[in-house]
């Protein structure tokens, strides 16, 4: 009897170990990862929504983000963050002020311009089902940290099962904060120049000037 509940639970373990590192939402990933890096640079209008069904709150902005190579530049309603790679500027409009720092590519922070590629870094990966969004038959794949104390407890991301396009990706953070961004339109191999993923401060007249780095 001892040896039968042995056997069964390394069975257990084992499906765990492989639930963790699902074979075929690699697949899927690596097929939309390699899709995206394709692309020279690419342009996308995007729907951002922060809802929290404890609290009640549902909040919904609208934005367009533009990406080349570790560059990217992205417009919401209330702000802008500009990166070139190096330095972040985030421009807010109402309250004409910049601040700059220093980007940190290994921070914890998703970074916009990099969510193809991030399973392949500290995430355990799980397809879940097919699932069809906005009219596009998608495979949904759970990403769920390794660190224990990462920001977000898991993103769901909605891959196109045809083209392997990213259609929505939605975070979790351990609050009962969920944020989801919705890829509204998509332009890929745009004309962009590096100039602009900085930030002039001659271009905004009377913008105060924030240096945190």
């Amino acid at each position: 009897m001892k040896k039968y509940a042995i056997a069964f639970l390394l069975a257990l373990l084992a499906k765990a170990s492989f639930a963790q590192y699902d074979p075929k939402a690699l697949e899927i990933l690596e097929a939309m990862s390699k899709k995206y890096k394709a692309y020279t640079s690419f342009e996308a209008n995007i729907t951002s929504s922060m809802t929290n069904d404890v609290e009640g709150i549902k909040e919904e902005f609208k934005g367009k983000i533009t990406v080349k190579g570790d560059k990217f530049r992205l417009a919401m309603d209330d702000q802008e963050i500009i990166n070139n790679g190096v330095t972040v500027w985030t421009y807010l409009p109402s309250a004409k002020e910049v601040n700059i720092d220093n980007y940190d590519p290994d921070a914890d922070e998703i970074n916009p311009s990099k969510i193809y590629d991030l399973y392949k870094k500290g995430f355990k990966y799980l397809y879940l089902e097919d699932q069809t969004e906005n009219g596009v038959l998608c495979e949904v794949i759970d990403l769920v940290p390794e660190k224990k104390d990462a920001q977000y407890f898991k993103i769901k991301m909605n891959i196109g099962k045809k083209d392997r396009s990213i259609q929505s990706w939605t975070m979790y953070d351990k609050s009962g904060n969920k944020y989801k961004y919705t890829i509204t339109k998509f332009t890929p191999n745009v004309t962009v120049t590096d100039a602009f993923f900085t930030f002039d401060p001659k271009k905004y007249p009377g913008v105060e000037v924030i240096d945190l780095r």
